[in-house]
């Protein structure tokens, strides 16, 4: 057990920028995320990752400025079929840090770390912006246009409510069903 969380670990430090060695202006980084990655945070809602992120990062005299751009794949299951699929990820994020007495994350696009510090780990930011990026609901495209052949769609179709004709229903309700139509 305490050799996996060393290499967890580890794999999360290949994320850390020690921008104190770095001279002032434009800096660019490239991370390509895999499931590992996700596994390290203990994530287990991607079967598969493949995504290119890239970061420039540019240094000031009394501030950091990054700005991530995010692009690539997730598989997961649909919610409706349990069909895997890949969800493409397209998304950016800026984050600006600043320097103070202590450190505060309080805000999502500022972060304030001591004047002390020398290095910056963005893992976590990476991590949660492409959580946040996949959509909550999670729809095969297949499902939607109609394609998608599975035991789970056509197990819906045979439960699917069928419209139900009835004769000689009362001709007052029917005024009810243009309410329907609007």
């Amino acid at each position: 057990m305490h050799a996996q969380f060393d290499s967890k670990m580890k794999e999360m430090t290949l994320f850390t920028i020690p921008f104190i060695g770095l001279k002032e202006g434009k800096h660019q980084f490239v991370y390509q995320i895999d499931k590992k990655f996700f596994e390290a945070f203990q994530y287990d809602e991607f079967n598969d990752v493949d995504i290119k992120v890239d970061l420039s990062f540019v240094k000031k005299g009394t501030m950091l400025e990054l700005d991530f751009q995010f692009n690539g794949i997730v598989t997961v299951s649909c919610d409706i079929s349990n069909e895997l699929f890949n969800q493409p990820i397209s998304d950016e994020f800026k984050l600006i840090v600043k320097f103070g007495n202590e450190y505060n994350d309080d805000r999502d696009d500022i972060l304030v770390i001591p004047h002390t510090e020398f290095q910056l780990n963005i893992s976590q930011y990476i991590y949660e912006s492409i959580i946040l990026a996949v959509p909550s609901k999670r729809i095969h495209p297949n499902v939607m246009d109609g394609s998608l052949k599975s035991e789970v769609i056509e197990k819906l179709k045979e439960l699917e409510v069928k419209e139900i004709k009835i004769e000689n229903i009362d001709p007052r309700w029917d005024k009810l069903k243009d309410l329907k139509k609007t």
